[in-house]
């Protein structure tokens, strides 16, 4: 049985408290690329009551996603975008989402993200990491951005850290380990460096920023 929005609502509040889930409620953050990272950095703001994600990958579900991405076999083929938003829906009913089945490019970047209080990028390829975080601080300059850096390997979680590069840019993860290099992505060392990203945005949005 869904609880209802009034139900759902003060159950998050009980847990979190008023203020924060006010904040939370009317909070949109943008999250690009919905592979490991993304993905799991969705789950996790759905959970914690965010009000609404935009939700931005052109790529498919495939098999080789399944080890470490929050999808599930029945939706291999589906367009990212709509598999992860069907899913989000059954953790958080409530949850407003709006997707964009697209590739982001400095073209259309501005009209993507404009609507967004937090930023999330979330690839696994560098250089669209590097456009993405040049474009945001140059176009966006007022938000803040969380990024990921390093989370391949067999390496210890506890190497993955969260470090405030400037006043309202965040980079997490480990800062050295390639995939091209270590060969390996395991779902505990990703899904570790995703929620290093959205326990910054919830930290952020309760008003305790990292110094």
């Amino acid at each position: 049985m869904i609880p209802t929005k009034e139900e759902w609502y003060r159950a998050l509040a009980d847990r979190h408290g008023e203020a924060f889930q006010k904040r939370a409620e009317h909070t949109t953050v943008a999250i690009c690329g919905l592979g490991g990272l993304g993905s799991n950095i969705s789950i996790c703001l759905a959970r914690a009551g965010v009000g609404k994600l935009i939700l931005i990958d052109f790529d498919r579900v495939d098999i080789s996603n399944l080890h470490r991405q929050q999808y599930k076999a029945s939706q291999l083929g589906l367009p990212k975008t709509e598999a992860l938003a069907a899913n989000l829906k059954e953790i958080a009913p409530y949850i407003e989402l709006e997707l964009h089945t697209i590739r982001i490019t400095e073209d259309n970047i501005g009209e993507l993200l404009t609507d967004a209080d937090l930023i999330c990028e979330a690839f696994d390829n560098p250089e669209c990491k590097a456009m993405l975080v040049n474009a945001v601080l140059e176009k966006f300059p007022e938000k803040y951005l969380l990024s990921g850096s390093g989370m391949a390997g067999m390496d210890s979680v506890n190497r993955i850290q969260t470090r405030r590069v400037t006043k309202r840019f965040y980079l997490c993860g480990d800062g050295v380990s390639d995939v091209k290099e270590c060969g390996t992505l395991v779902s505990s060392r990703v899904m570790t460096c995703a929620a290093h990203e959205a326990h910054m945005v919830i930290r952020i949005l309760a008003g305790e920023p990292e110094p």
